[in-house]
Order: C-alpha cells, then structure tokens, then sequence
C-alpha cells in the first residue's frame, strides 16, 4: 500500500512540474498592420492569414505553424497546393516583423498584436 502511495505521488508531483512549466507562445492570436494584412496564429498549431500581393489583391492562406527558435515555419494548405515557407521572425514589444513569400513575391510585415 505504501509503494502504491509513494508510485501515485510521484505521477502527480511529476505531472504538476510538467503543467507548471508551460509557456504559450508570444506569437499566439492576431496579428494585423495598416494596410491590411492579417495573419492569426491559434494555439491548436493552425494559421489562417491575409496578405496582399504587389497588385494590392488580398490573397487568403491557411495552414498550420511551429517555430524552432526564431525560424517560423509556415506550412500553407490549399485546394490544389500544399507547400512550405521558413522565415525569421522577431517581436518587439507588441511588434511582429517577419517576412513573407508566397506566389512569387516577398513582403515584409510588420504586425502590431491587436487580440489575443
């Protein structure tokens, strides 16, 4: 019975240390500038964005993310494509600069986190 006692403590005690040590992401929730561009990050590891293109045309993307340091990785899921883009990412303060490429053009953003 004791060993019983002592195997349940240590799960639990164990278990309370791994809770306790989450840290959610700072990039988690929305993320949006002046000029329309929007991208949110949900902690389920999915995405949905909208960019504009050199033509100011509002393209919408989704998909799902993970970040290994400071490289976030975007995998970008549609009708009839499904490919991967890596950029650098830094937030200041509540400022999120990274930069984009999809459809044959690159735009670096900088977000402002406007909801969490």
């Amino acid at each position: 019975m004791k060993n019983i006692i002592k195997t349940l403590s240590i799960i639990f005690i164990t278990s309370i240390l791994f809770v306790g040590c989450y840290t959610p992401s700072p990039l988690y929730g929305t993320w949006t500038d002046n000029d329309g561009n929007k991208i949110q990050f949900r902690d389920d590891g999915n995405f949905s964005a909208t960019i504009k293109d050199s033509s100011d045309n509002s393209i919408n993307y989704e998909g799902n993310w993970a970040t290994i340091d400071n490289v976030l990785i975007f995998n970008i899921v549609g009708e009839n494509e499904n490919y991967g883009r890596n950029t650098e990412w830094d937030i200041r303060g509540a400022m999120l600069s990274l930069t984009w490429t999809a459809n044959n053009g690159t735009r670096i953003l900088t977000l402002y986190h406007t909801a969490r």
